[in-house]
């Protein structure tokens, strides 16, 4: 069948319009109704009806019979779970992940950048019984995370005049960085000290200290954040945060080198 035949281009269409809904989903803070979903996403509610009732029966959406809510369903969480599990780059990166969460008994995130944004893609948490509400899977922007800003000073001056424009700059909290040059004018400080700050700019009383992780040349790959709740972090957190989280970047990058499917970059 050629490839701009009518059947195939109805077929694409019909697939965005699940993966819409999934999205929409998937992002929601908490479970949505379908009326939502119509009303977010644009289509009609009939459609979306219809969109929903295949999700269901395919276990990727779920319904709550009581007030008639979806999240996400088992099928899609056991997709998720096992493509997480075989990425290369989590491969690599767990061993050196595990040991910096035992050093510093906080919350560690890996990430690695999709369009504009960056999505955790490992979350290793704290064994404090305070914890993050972040979870695997969660995107993120990059002007207020830690994962985000260290991903961005790691990149080519190029790269990095390419992205910003298409940053929103949307203000989470007080701290939150709102325009271009002031971001600017942190990655540079950033860039000369080789690691980066969410300093409660992102979610209240949450201070995150961030590193890339580059290839053999240079290029990032992805980010690690070590994540502390305000209140209880140490004196010194150089020494208790940020020396061990750019050991376990470095560490992670000649593992990377030793993965040949690693060495050309990833965007997800």
């Amino acid at each position: 069948m050629p490839a701009s035949s009518p059947a195939k281009v109805a077929g694409t269409a019909a697939f965005s319009k699940f993966m819409v809904v999934l999205q929409q989903v998937a992002d929601a803070e908490e479970p949505v109704t379908i009326a939502a979903l119509a009303r977010d996403g644009g289509f009609p509610r009939p459609t979306v009806y219809r969109i929903v009732a295949a999700l269901v029966a395919e276990g990727m959406l779920c319904e709550n019979p009581r007030d008639n809510t979806l999240s996400l369903g088992p099928r899609l969480m056991q997709l998720a779970s096992r493509s997480w599990s075989r990425s290369d780059l989590r491969v690599a990166a767990v061993e050196a992940l595990k040991t910096l969460r035992d050093v510093t008994g906080e919350t560690v995130h890996l990430a690695v950048p999709h369009g504009n944004t960056m999505i955790y893609i490992e979350k290793l948490e704290s064994p404090s019984a305070v914890r993050m509400a972040s979870r695997i899977g969660t995107s993120v922007s990059m002007h207020s995370t830690a994962v985000g800003k260290a991903y961005m000073f790691a990149l080519a001056q190029d790269a990095l005049d390419e992205l910003i424009p298409q940053l929103a700059f949307t203000r989470y909290m007080p701290n939150t960085i709102g325009d271009a040059k002031t971001l600017r004018k942190q990655l540079d400080a950033f860039r000369a000290q080789g690691w980066s700050v969410d300093d409660e700019e992102n979610e209240a009383g949450i201070h995150c200290f961030g590193a890339p992780i580059v290839d053999a040349q240079g290029r990032p790959l992805a980010a690690v954040s070590v994540s502390t709740l305000r209140f209880r972090q140490k004196e010194d957190p150089v020494a208790a945060y940020v020396r061990p989280l750019v050991e376990a970047c470095r560490e992670i990058g000649v593992r990377v080198g030793e993965t040949p499917a690693l060495a050309g970059g990833r965007d997800v």
